[in-house]
């Protein structure tokens, strides 16, 4: 802390810019772990909860019970897009929905939508967490360098190189490298981490719009 503020004004402005990602860095990275792992969990208890059903109706009425799953919004974007057309008839397992089959591309293009906007809705804020990551070290490296300039003005005021003079000056200067670093480190950790959950979860969505998608097929493909 006495080094700190002992620095001068640009040094100090370089570190509140460094203080400031770090802590929206965090902020970012909890929020994150919370969504991601949300998403998660949901998806995989709403596969099961799909598979066990027969019926999208069904379906339709637990879809509250996963509020963080991606796959259950995209379930629900391609059931109402069927919704708009459809013609029903009983038998001995409800409703069946039935239509041209064009009807399908109409159900592609809704799902296409939802997994686009599911993959904006994951990855945000990942962004900040790779600018933190790249931008960090060379924002603390401005301010070494800056510090360094310092410190050599003063010598060449003072006219003495001595250890004591340099050394308090070099110290100084350093610590913004060293704020740069503690702010990019966890940074770039926590967005590799996240972008490979991400993806784990986009390759999800992908397969279960192929499989909404085969379904769908074959229940307008029905007499």
């Amino acid at each position: 802390m006495e080094m700190i503020t002992s620095v001068g004004l640009v040094v100090k402005l370089v570190l509140l810019l460094l203080v400031y990602f770090s802590v929206v860095s965090w902020a970012i990275i909890f929020y994150k772990v919370r969504v991601i792992r949300r998403a998660t969990r949901d998806s995989e208890a709403f596969l099961q909860f799909f598979w066990n059903k027969r019926r999208f109706d069904a379906i339709s009425q637990g879809l509250k019970h996963y509020p963080g799953s991606p796959l259950a919004v995209l379930f629900r974007d391609g059931y109402q897009e069927l919704q708009r057309d459809q013609r029903t008839r009983n038998g001995d397992e409800g409703p069946v929905l039935t239509a041209e089959l064009g009807k399908a591309e109409n159900v592609a293009r809704a799902l296409r939508r939802a997994t686009t906007q599911e993959t904006a809705r994951l990855e945000k804020y990942l962004t900040f967490l790779a600018t933190t990551s790249s931008t960090a070290p060379f924002i603390g490296l401005f301010g070494t360098v800056w510090g360094l300039m310092s410190a050599f003005h003063s010598i060449g005021k003072t006219g003495s190189a001595s250890l004591a003079v340099v050394a308090p000056g070099i110290s100084e200067a350093l610590v913004t490298t060293a704020i740069g670093l503690v702010a990019a480190i966890p940074a770039v950790m926590a967005y590799n981490h996240f972008l490979n959950k991400v993806n784990v979860l986009i390759g999800e969505m992908d397969n279960f719009c192929q499989e909404f998608l085969n379904i769908v097929d074959r229940m307008l493909r029905r007499p």
